[in-house]
């Protein structure tokens, strides 16, 4: 099944909301690695989480009407991003696991879109 995918109108919407909440979630990844940047170069770090939840706090109200996992993923992303103690190494490492995660649920909720929204071609031409 190659090619361009058309989508009816629930679709197209939906599909929207996802290609939004990727550039949010590149934009979280940006964060995250600038975090990692500091942290190496004993920098401090406080202000990332902080940062970080204002980035991703309206992704989940982006995601929460249509994709509700997803938004608790957000959630999820957030509680480790804001969360206190531990060593800023173990932040990074499961902020990185957290925006991977998003990443591959992302991915996923494209391709159930577009099996589930696709349009019937309107003549098979392959007889």
């Amino acid at each position: 099944m190659g090619g361009i995918v058309r989508l009816d109108g629930a679709g197209q919407i939906k599909m929207a909301t996802l290609d939004e909440a990727a550039a949010q979630i590149q934009r979280l990844h940006g964060i995250v690695e600038q975090m990692a940047i500091a942290q190496k170069n004993a920098k401090p770090t406080q202000g990332y989480g902080m940062q970080m939840r204002r980035a991703a706090a309206p992704l989940v109200g982006l995601l929460k009407g249509q994709f509700g996992f997803l938004a608790d993923q957000v959630t999820a992303f957030i509680l480790v991003a804001t969360r206190g103690g531990g060593s800023d190494q173990m932040k990074i490492r499961a902020l990185r696991e957290q925006v991977a995660l998003l990443r591959q649920a992302i991915e996923i909720a494209i391709n159930k879109v577009k099996e589930q929204h696709a349009l019937k071609a309107e003549a098979e031409t392959a007889e």
